[in-house]
């Protein structure tokens, strides 16, 4: 069961990513980021009552210092992303959100399978390949200036994972709570200090709902993943398969062409999937 939430997660990411690029193109980023955590902040309350559970601080805390951690790689990213090379920095950006749950569960103790760990060596190969939309050669010519901060957005988005791994199971998805008010207020109060437009036009209004309440989603498919007692060696990288979704719809929808590193990563992505799944 771990399994397949966390599958659903990365599916679900992706596609709020892909609507949220969408909504970006029409209006203000900080704005989208801000207004789709708290349609997605609605949609949370709403399933309280009956996915909710008894917290204790420390769950609240974890929860928090998650939601800190997101929004401190969405903004570096969002920034590394206007002064540097998307083809660089998805794919190192993407890699290291994968590999940093990977690290951390296997330097706690879990224990995996030969099967799963070549699957997990096989997603994190297929996250860079599937993220390199202008193929490898840029990942080769990249300069060190440009990988540090995609290194660091990368770090925060895997650290999402591992802060919320740490909510106890009883929590159900009340931690969530915390670590979007934390989120929120973390954009917002950055974007107010530099300057920078939290407006929405009317015209990407749905778009950024949609991504919002499809985020809020993937999140509590993930939190459930880690309380099926799933590992989160495991579960980590699974989730963070999300930019196979979002190349997938860009090539379907907007008819995007995909490259050759691209269609591998996909294959590699499936082979990963059928490994990971494998019994240890």
């Amino acid at each position: 069961m771990a399994v397949v939430l966390a599958l659903a997660s990365a599916v679900v990411y992706g596609a709020s990513d892909f609507l949220g690029g969408l909504a970006t193109r029409r209006t203000s980023v900080f704005g989208v980021v801000a207004m789709s955590q708290l349609v997605g902040l609605g949609a949370l309350l709403a399933l309280l009552p009956w996915l909710g559970g008894p917290v204790s601080g420390a769950d609240l805390a974890w929860g928090a210092a998650s939601g800190l951690a997101g929004a401190a790689g969405l903004v570096v990213f969002f920034r590394t992303l206007a002064g540097g090379v998307m083809s660089v920095v998805a794919p190192v950006t993407a890699v290291t959100a994968a590999a940093v749950p990977v690290l951390v569960g296997l330097l706690g103790g879990e224990t995996i399978g030969t099967s799963a760990a070549v699957g997990i060596a096989l997603a994190l190969l297929a996250v860079v390949l599937v993220s390199a939309e202008s193929g490898l050669s840029a990942l080769r010519a990249a300069r060190p200036a440009a990988l540090a901060p995609a290194l660091l957005a990368g770090s925060m988005f895997g650290l999402f994972f591992v802060l919320l791994d740490r909510t106890s199971s009883e929590a159900g998805l009340t931690p969530l709570v915390t670590a979007r008010l934390a989120s929120v207020g973390l954009v917002v109060a950055i974007a107010l200090a530099s300057r920078q437009s939290l407006r929405v036009t009317r015209a990407a209004l749905p778009l950024v709902a949609v991504s919002g309440v499809g985020d809020m989603t993937a999140n509590a498919l993930f939190l459930l993943a880690t309380q099926a007692d799933g590992q989160l060696a495991i579960t980590g990288v699974l989730a963070s398969l999300y930019p196979v979704s979002t190349v997938v719809l860009a090539q379907v929808v907007l008819r995007e062409r995909l490259v050759g590193a691209q269609v591998t990563g996909l294959l590699a992505a499936a082979a990963a999937v059928v490994l990971i799944t494998l019994p240890a």
